[in-house]
């Protein structure tokens, strides 16, 4: 059985990280590949993410267990907590010994009930935007080396360039479809203007403002009224 160093275990996991960054991924997978690469990394014994659903709410998106996602879940229910402040401000928060910490009680208390006495939690950044926290969890008290704070750190920062570039991805095939109805809709318009003006022999400009009337006093999308002309369902 060959045993990886810990250089080639983060060769690894970068690599990995890496590939999901290809058209068609799974998003959900790459979350859950971060936790469980960054656990094993840094010998953790749970982490977990918090993702913004993108109008501030908070989720939990991923976690290696139960445990992890409790103690998350109780912080985004407070609204505040380590993992909380982690992505409001965009910094990473340590904490060493949640013993000894008094910021956050309802942290401590759920924190410490589930077995946990250390925890470290970094933003999922990139430049101005933070778009979550990534949570290592652990049994025993101490803090992330310099390097290892960094480490973690690097990880994060590839999963947040791949859950951009997906949500970029999703928003430009939304604004596409935006734009193809918008061109749709346009030929409709342009066809019942037509309808209309050889009909009532009337200037195109003045067929529009027919059928813009008839939209607007009947509460009905202008492209609806403008169908229902072109296929001789609606005559005005």
């Amino acid at each position: 059985m060959v045993t990886k160093t810990r250089e080639g275990q983060l060769v690894e996991a970068f690599v990995t990280l890496a590939d999901t960054l290809v058209a068609d991924y799974d998003v959900v997978d790459l979350l859950h590949t971060l936790v469980e690469k960054c656990a094993a990394l840094l010998e953790a014994s749970a982490a977990g993410i918090i993702l913004s659903a993108g109008e501030g709410e908070l989720e939990v998106m991923a976690s290696t267990n139960e445990r992890s996602r409790l103690v998350e879940i109780l912080q985004l229910r407070a609204g505040s907590g380590p993992c909380v402040e982690s992505f409001t401000t965009g910094l990473a928060v340590a904490i060493p010994d949640i013993k000894r910490t008094d910021k956050w009680p309802k942290f401590r208390e759920g924190a410490l009930a589930q077995g946990f006495a250390s925890m470290h939690a970094v933003p999922l950044r990139l430049r101005a935007t933070t778009i979550g926290s990534l949570n290592l969890f652990w049994d025993r008290t101490g803090g992330l080396s310099a390097g290892d704070t960094n480490t973690v750190q690097a990880l994060a920062d590839v999963a947040t360039i791949g859950i951009l570039q997906e949500r970029a991805i999703r928003e430009s095939d939304i604004v596409r479809q935006q734009l193809q109805y918008a061109l749709n809709s346009r030929v409709l318009i342009e066809q019942a203007k037509g309808v209309l003006a050889y009909t009532h022999g009337m200037h195109m400009g003045d067929a529009f403002n027919k059928i813009r009337d008839y939209a607007r006093n009947n509460g009905l999308p202008l492209v609806n009224v403008a169908e229902r002309i072109v296929n001789r369902e609606l005559t005005l």
